[in-house]
């Protein structure tokens, strides 16, 4: 099979590298794709959102199945348009996106088909936002409508931090359009955990749980991020708090779909908290979670073109249960200086090949490109190094030794990824 996958990220790099060790697959094109991409597929200049050039070079280079990475594409409906055109695509279709692209409609339905969230009110007004902020006090959260690259939701500890959010999103537009509306929720405390399915409407099929580190410092400290690292799995998530989200969460949110004349196939995410009161989800994502991605498929030991293609074709009743790799797995991720903030590129990073020769060590670009025969930084995320152990702290320690090996000038990493979960890993 000829495979093309969409997107330039770390997730892209785990999608690229797994998919390579596919018996189906003979080549892999990648459009943009980045440094560490270009050494295992052909990369491509044709941007995520450009759909008609997608489309025309999927239907001149004959590929068999593209592979969406990013939910912007999702959202504009680049799965609507490669079936019109009569190429298959693995990915939901744009109002399945919808569960992504607006958390109103995604909140919403949760309320309709009783999927465990958080209490909320939807605003279109800053003066209303700013005074219910009032009236329910701090903390609280506030969160923009649309798509705002993983950094538009605000735990507010106080009450100006909240009013300021409101205003920064719906005011000054930092996000664009995505902060036309906004919604106050309550804020939940407990542990978070990441939940990934893929589905085709009709079948289910869990992934490994993992947990993500969402906030830039250690102890969780600073803004959000599009996610400093994760592992895989959580322990925090037993068997039996597994099929609960499964049912409460996964399952309702599915048939809800369904019932909504929704067709889904593709990956289904949820961001869980774990709360006393039980299971409470935070978000949805309609695609690969990242930097999730790159600590659940080094785990994975079916094929995941296979799974892929069966969920496209509608077929997941024909596969068998998924193999896993028994050990934990931790990605830890280089982010550039300044980051999630302002930040500089094109700065050379050195040690790759070092941290390479790390036996179970994958490093896996986001943010690199290759500049006078050098791999240099170009992005806020810049490397997601991985590591597997037969334990979580056997997998921390060697990620982090991968991680001394590199360097590149304002380097900045979280030095307690996998932390929570290292004090009781049971890999049965």
């Amino acid at each position: 099979m000829r495979i093309l996958v969409i997107g330039a990220g770390g997730r892209e790099h785990a999608l690229v590298w797994k998919i390579a060790q596919s018996k189906l697959c003979d080549k892999i094109f990648c459009a943009q794709g980045n440094a560490g991409i270009a050494q295992i597929a052909e990369c491509i200049d044709i941007k995520a959102d450009d759909m008609a050039g997608l489309i025309d070079f999927a239907r001149r280079e004959k590929i068999d199945l593209t592979v969406v990475g990013p939910e912007v594409s999702l959202a504009l409906g680049i799965v609507d348009a490669f079936q019109k055109a009569g190429l298959k695509i693995f990915g939901p279709n744009k109002k399945a996106a919808n569960l992504e692209a607006s958390k109103v409609f995604s909140k919403e339905l949760m309320v309709k088909y009783k999927v465990p969230t958080a209490d909320f009110k939807i605003f279109d007004n800053p003066d209303t936002a700013k005074k219910y902020i009032e009236e329910i006090g701090a903390p609280c959260v506030v969160k923009a409508d649309g798509l705002a690259a993983g950094k538009g939701v605000v735990v507010a500890k106080t009450i100006d931090e909240a009013k300021h959010a409101v205003d920064a999103m719906m005011q000054e537009k930092i996000f664009g359009e995505a902060g036309n509306r906004v919604i106050i929720e309550e804020c939940l405390e407990g542990e978070e955990a990441s939940i990934l399915v893929i589905t085709d409407s009709k079948e289910v099929i869990a992934l490994a749980s993992a947990q993500d580190h969402k906030r830039v410092g250690d102890n969780d400290q600073g803004p959000n991020t599009g996610g400093m690292g994760a592992y895989s799995p959580a322990p925090v998530v037993t068997k039996k708090l597994f099929k609960e989200i499964l049912d409460k969460v996964i399952y309702r949110t599915v048939d809800g779909l369904v019932r909504e004349g929704i067709d889904y196939r593709g990956v289904l995410y949820a961001g869980i908290m774990l709360t006393k009161e039980g299971p409470k989800t935070l978000e949805f994502n309609v695609r690969f979670g990242d930097p999730e991605t790159q600590a659940i498929l080094p785990r994975l030991k079916s094929d995941l073109v296979e799974i892929m293609l069966a969920a496209s074709e509608q077929k997941l009743n024909l596969l068998r249960s998924l193999e896993w790799d028994e050990r934990a797995c931790v990605c830890v991720v280089c982010a550039a200086g300044g980051y999630p903030g302002n930040y500089e590129k094109e700065k050379e990073i050195l040690g790759l090949d070092k941290a390479a020769e790390i036996k179970d060590v994958v490093v896996f670009h986001a943010g690199t490109k290759l500049q006078n025969n050098k791999i240099v930084t170009n992005g806020g995320r810049v490397l997601g190094v991985t590591g597997l152990g037969k334990t979580i702290k056997e997998a921390i320690d060697k990620t982090y030794q991968a991680v001394e090996k590199i360097h590149f000038e304002g380097m900045q990493y979280r030095k307690d990824i996998g932390k929570k979960g290292n004090f009781c890993f049971d890999s049965r």
